[in-house]
């Protein structure tokens, strides 16, 4: 058996859904009746040991909890989740990144709560999240009382849709915590076009695959995608292509949280194209396209005047591209360029792009202080999303009011609870002192490491395991974006 075979059978067994929806929490306690609900809400609360107290309802068709200490010391945690894919949808509402920080807060008197958002929190909720959320913190200051500081937290899409809130909102937040987020999620959907375009081009020509505008089955365009992919692993010039499609949205090629990046140009692949199956062909493919099309009223996403040879040159993954190629015998770099260049293209509709630069956008302001969280290797929400975050907000805000913080592994979001409780309060250091605290990695990891073993486990979203990881903040540099929407 040669190395890539036994490189790639084990990759590929990573067969899981992509991880762009974060750990579900398990279900709710239910009881007593606390306080009343505003027009249109239900809630059901529960007194737990010492005081504590759960609360739970509906604001306008929105799931919410809330979690209450036996001691409030005056601070509201309130959480975004992530993309949920209509197979896989957690039972109950997150309140946090993971239930080891939802409880370690509870216990040092912090409150947390969050909505589910509307239709169960599915798809690209990012402008009902923005909605649901000001809602709940309506009633929460309205029942329960007014937050001395209240931090918006979130993760992946959740993390566009906390920052949103604070820009949206100056006076109602005290800071921001983004974890794994993307910021410009219009280019996000570019990007995924960018992909999805090239294996279609490259390695499913004259297939029936709709890439946007799904007449009929979406669900057949997204496994005809999938099963291009598989099929193309099987071969030199196959794998070549692979890493010209993962190239053009600047995707890595480390997939695995649990496992050092790849060192091999045949395994870097195999993990990159784990992207490119599960987080673009299946998560925001053909099939979440038409969700986000039903909201946007149409196709949001173009590669009209796109030059991939361009895209290729200012991509971080281009060397990967040129050994790929040079490791396939018919592999051919200009004559792939060529025939995307040839390729028809793909028109937006004017209002489906109106609509996303309306809900899927940052300004870039900073009314409250910001810190940010993100994985080095992170194919789902790639890293060039801080980098033009950052750039953002030198031109619309105060750059002091950010700090920007890496933990050195693949896969997304793949933080332990201990990661995140260190980011939220380098947050809250930086809100009671007016001054950010050192976040240096060797002072950062051993905060982590301080928290103990009970807070070191990582989740891997791609096999569902979650075990425990040494610390590993560092300092990174992410890539320039390819596709910017401004």
């Amino acid at each position: 058996m040669s190395r890539w075979t036994s490189g790639a059978d084990r990759w590929r067994r990573r067969t899981a859904r992509v991880g762009l929806v974060g750990a579900a929490l398990a279900g709710l306690v239910a009881g007593l009746v606390v306080g009343g609900p505003p027009a249109g809400a239900s809630a059901e609360a529960s007194a737990a040991a010492g005081g504590r107290k759960t609360i739970t309802g509906e604001i306008d068709g929105a799931e919410y909890r809330v979690e209450l200490p036996a001691r409030w010391n005056g601070t509201l945690v309130l959480y975004s989740h992530g993309y949920f894919l209509a197979e896989w949808v957690p039972e109950g509402v997150q309140v946090a990144n993971r239930v080891e920080t939802e409880q370690w807060l509870i216990e040092h008197g912090y409150a947390v709560a969050a909505s589910k958002f509307k239709n169960d929190g599915v798809g690209y909720g990012v402008q009902d999240g923005v909605t649901d959320q000001v809602a709940l913190l309506d009633w929460f200051e309205e029942h329960v009382g007014e937050p001395r500081r209240t931090v918006s937290s979130g993760m992946s899409q959740g993390g566009l849709i906390a920052a949103l809130l604070a820009e949206r909102n100056p006076k109602r937040f005290d800071g921001v915590a983004a974890m794994c987020a993307e910021y410009d999620t219009h280019a996000t959907w570019n990007s995924g076009l960018d992909i999805t375009f090239v294996v279609k081009t490259l390695l499913a020509p004259g297939e029936d695959i709709e890439l946007v505008r799904a007449s009929e089955d979406a669900g057949a365009s997204r496994d005809a995608l999938a099963a291009a992919i598989d099929r193309a692993l099987e071969t030199p010039e196959g794998r070549a292509r692979l890493a010209l499609a993962g190239a053009v949205a600047n995707i890595p090629g480390w997939y695995a949280a649990h496992e050092p990046k790849p060192k091999t140009t045949d395994e870097l692949v195999a993990a990159q194209s784990l992207w490119t199956k599960w987080a673009y062909s299946y998560g925001i493919g053909p099939v979440g396209r038409t969700e986000l099309e039903a909201r946007a009223g149409g196709n949001p996403s173009w590669n009209t005047g796109i030059d991939y040879g361009r895209l290729l040159a200012r991509s971080s993954q281009r060397d990967l591209v040129r050994d790929a190629y040079a490791a396939a015998p018919g592999g051919d770099l200009g004559a792939d360029l060529k025939r995307l260049a040839k390729a028809p293209r793909i028109r937006p509709d004017a209002k489906a792009v109106a609509y996303q630069y309306r809900h899927g956008i940052v300004r870039g302001t900073t009314p409250a202080p910001v810190v940010t969280l993100h994985s080095t290797g992170d194919g789902g929400a790639v890293t060039d999303q801080e980098r033009w975050y950052a750039d953002q907000i030198r031109r619309h805000g105060n750059s002091a009011s950010l700090r920007q913080l890496w933990v050195d592994r693949g896969g997304h979001c793949s933080f332990s609870s201990a990661d995140e409780l260190v980011m939220l309060r380098t947050l809250l250091d930086r809100i009671d002192d007016g001054q950010w605290p050192s976040t240096t990695p060797t002072r950062l990891n051993a905060s982590v490491s301080a928290m103990g073993p009970a807070y070191q486990k990582v989740l891997d979203l791609g096999t569902g395991a979650d075990l425990p990881l040494e610390p590993a903040y560092t300092n990174f540099t992410p890539p320039r974006m390819l596709r910017p929407s401004r």
